[in-house]
Formats: C-alpha cells, structure tokens, sequence
C-alpha cells in the first residue's frame, strides 16, 4: 500500500489506531522524502477539488510545517474550513508536522483520552489524508479547565499526537544544519491561574522552577543553527486580556530567550495574527492567530504586522532562514517574513 493510501486509511479510522507514537527512522530519511515528493508530484485530483490555490515558492528541499492553535470549536464557525485548507495546502506543499500550541479543545479541555471532544474537536475535523502527519502539540489555559494528565495521555491512543511532557523540545534536520523547536507549558507560569484552584486545577500542581531549569538546560545544550520556542501564551501583543499574563511571561522567559539566542517566539491565545519586535529585542514574537474565531487587534508598539482573520501559519525553513506565511481562511497569504542568518 503506498503512502497516500495508506494515510487515506488512517484518515478513515480518525487516526486512533493502537501503534503508538514512533516513526522509523527510515520514514524520516531524505531518500524517502524525495519519494515522498515524487509520488505528491504524480498525483492528480478530481474536478471536485476547489479553485486552485495561490501558493508561495517553496525549494523542495525546506523543511516545512503548519502553525496552527486555538482549535477546538467542535467544526463550528470557521474551523472546518480552515482546516480543510490546510489538508488542500498540505496536498500541494510537503508539511512534515503541525504545531499546535495549545486550546485545541474548547471550552474546558477533556474529561480523559476517550473523551468524545477528541472526535468532534480534533480527529474528524482534522481529517485529511495529508494532514495524517506528527502534531507536536501542548495544553493551552483551555486543556488547564479539564484533565490534562489526558492531553499528554493521548498519545498512546492517536499515531499523530506526538505530546509526551507538559514541556520537550525536537530536533528536526535541515540540509546541513538543524533546527530545534521548545515547547512550554505556560499556563503554570501565570500567578493568575495558579490562584483560580478550582478552575484549572492542575496549573498550581505545575513547578515553575522545574520548567525554567529543563528550558535553560536545553537552550545552553542546544548546538540547532536556528532555535525556536512555542508556548500557548504571547510575552508582547495586543490584547484585552490581563497585562499581568503578558508580564509573568516576560519575567520568566524572555530572560532565556535572550540570553540563549533565541530567533523566534510561536504563540497562540489572543486569536489574531501578530509580528513584533520589541525595541532592542532579537527575538521575533509572532502571535498566530484562532482556527476558528478570531479577535479584533490593533498595532501596538513594535508591531510588524497585525491582522484580526482567523486562519493559520505556514513555516518554511533551510540552512539559510526562517520564512513565515500568515494565511486567512480563504487561502490569501496576508503576510510573510524571512529571518536570515
């Protein structure tokens, strides 16, 4: 059975399949991408695909993947069709994995790993063929509301739920250098939900200085070319929701962000799309916007750019630079950025 066959039949099984979370390292080689690439290549679709999309040039050989958070809204408003873009977008362009930082389910998280949301949030809403790959993922103030002992849990039951920790890191190869990618897990690091015990009752449970050393660690370890760390809530946006969120970020990582060069911050939570650089930052911030509902935004001081669409980002990377593309939920690339070094 060849790839797309065979992820057409995981698509049809919601992707719940016993296997676990490994992937062989044959399936990651580079010989294997190219098949990969030759077999996306050969394949045509039928008539009843929709108009065809405006895609960026990407070189073959970039390691590509989807940034896509703040989901969960059982298919309601735009989520579907977001999410249906993103399986037609993964049909022309070679993602290798999702990064989903947080707020998949909506409104308070899940009771356990057969939870029913898990069909009607995630696996029959995120059901295309090409989106049947790795989701690197980690529990939003939503998650916090229900079991989150369940979120991490879930990978044993879904192939693609690749969340081991509450916090990891990944090492992903490019050509000749490496990226890695820092998962945290916010949540605990804001006093204002450790306070509301019985509304995320797991979120004082969380050490705070235990997550701070295992991130210092792995920035100081790390020998990746280009380092980026994601996390569900935003250190600078514009945003109605508590400054004291946006300070308790700052004051317990944007020391090691800076310390460690760190190239970008991934976030989700506002549900809007937003580029800054603070002044005399290094880091690039970029809040990614909702897959499903999104917010009104404006620019505030060191704002790139700012867009109130829901949608999701696209992320290309090689040897040379980082490139971003904020994309609506009718496919419009309304913005993109290459960091370079």
């Amino acid at each position: 059975m060849d790839r797309r066959n065979y992820l057409r039949s995981l698509s049809a099984l919601f992707a719940t399949t016993l296997l676990g979370g490994a992937t062989s390292s044959a399936a990651n080689s580079r010989s294997e991408r190219t098949l990969e690439r030759a077999d996306r290549a050969a394949t045509r679709y039928g008539d009843q695909r929709q108009a065809e999309l405006t895609l960026p040039e990407i070189p073959e050989d970039n390691l590509n993947f989807f940034l896509a958070n703040d989901l969960g809204r059982n298919g309601y408003y735009e989520q579907k069709p977001i999410a249906e873009l993103m399986g037609r977008i993964a049909e022309r362009i070679d993602i290798e994995f999702v990064v989903a930082p947080g707020d998949i389910h909506h409104f308070n998280g899940v009771a356990s790993v057969q939870d029913p949301l898990w069909m009607t949030n995630y696996e029959q809403i995120y059901s295309h063929p090409d989106l049947m790959i790795d989701w690197f993922t980690l529990c939003g103030n939503h998650e916090y509301r229900g079991n989150t002992q369940a979120v991490i849990d879930y990978g044993r039951v879904s192939r693609r739920w690749m969340m081991r920790a509450r916090y990891y890191s990944k090492l992903f190869e490019l050509d000749k250098e490496t990226v890695e990618i820092f998962f945290i897990d916010t949540t605990p690091l804001i006093e204002r939900y450790r306070e509301k015990e019985e509304k995320y009752p797991d979120a004082g449970l969380q050490s705070v200085e235990a997550q701070k050393r295992w991130l210092e660690g792995a920035l100081a370890a790390s020998k990746a070319k280009w380092k980026i760390v994601t996390g569900h809530h935003p250190l600078y946006a514009d945003t109605s929701k508590s400054e004291s969120e946006r300070m308790d970020m700052r004051r317990h990582i944007e020391p090691l962000l800076d310390k460690y060069g760190v190239d970008m911050y991934l976030c989700g939570h506002i549900h809007n799309f937003q580029h800054i650089q603070p002044a005399g930052s290094k880091v690039d911030y970029v809040v990614n916007t909702s897959g499903s509902l999104s917010r009104k935004v404006k620019a505030i001081e060191g704002t790139r750019f700012c867009n109130d669409e829901a949608g999701f980002t696209l992320f290309s990377l090689n040897d040379e630079g980082v490139t971003f593309y904020m994309i609506n939920g009718k496919g419009k690339i309304l913005y993109q950025y290459t960091r370079s070094k």
